[in-house]
């Protein structure tokens, strides 16, 4: 007999549920024997099932949160005369507040897609903070303690998601 999904592949199996003919490349080992892959019912948690809906809300929260902290990190950087420790300290706090007020909005769910907006909005909070405006201001900016600043703050933004 045929495979039901792969008509030139010949197979002995059919699903234990709806006897449909499949090959083992269709199979799915299931509890109760060898299915289809519709009759196994194969979804996705509901963690990672993200809607455009929670896309928009997580990029809204992502960028007004960044906004707000960028600013509130420029304002800190005003008044600090030793800003390398306290630009460890303030982006690992920003990442963390993106991430989890991010994850808070969109109802705790997960994706790699959360996670590269996240990584985003903390780039974002840095270049406000920072007041990196110019291209020639970016490069200044970036210097070992910075990246070591930023990467806190993505690892950190992007464990929560």
């Amino acid at each position: 007999m045929q495979c039901a999904t792969h008509p030139k592949v010949e197979t002995n199996l059919s699903c234990g549920k709806c006897g449909k003919p499949i090959c083992p490349r269709c199979m799915v080992q299931t509890d109760v024997g060898v299915r289809c892959v519709q009759c196994a019912g194969l979804n996705k948690l509901p963690t990672f099932k993200l809607t455009s809906k929670d896309y928009v809300k997580a990029i809204f929260v992502g960028l007004g949160i960044a906004i707000v902290a960028g600013a509130i990190w420029y304002v800190i950087r005003l008044f600090t005369p030793y800003m390398v420790l306290f630009n460890l300290l303030i982006a690992a706090g920003v990442g963390y507040g993106i991430g989890e007020l991010t994850s808070i909005s969109i109802n705790r769910k997960r994706g790699l897609p959360l996670k590269i907006i996240a990584g985003v909005c903390v780039v974002l909070a840095f270049t406000i903070g920072n007041q990196v405006l110019l291209p020639f201001h970016l490069i200044l900016s970036f210097n070992f303690f910075n990246l070591i600043a930023i990467g806190i703050g993505i690892y950190l933004a992007i464990s929560r998601l």
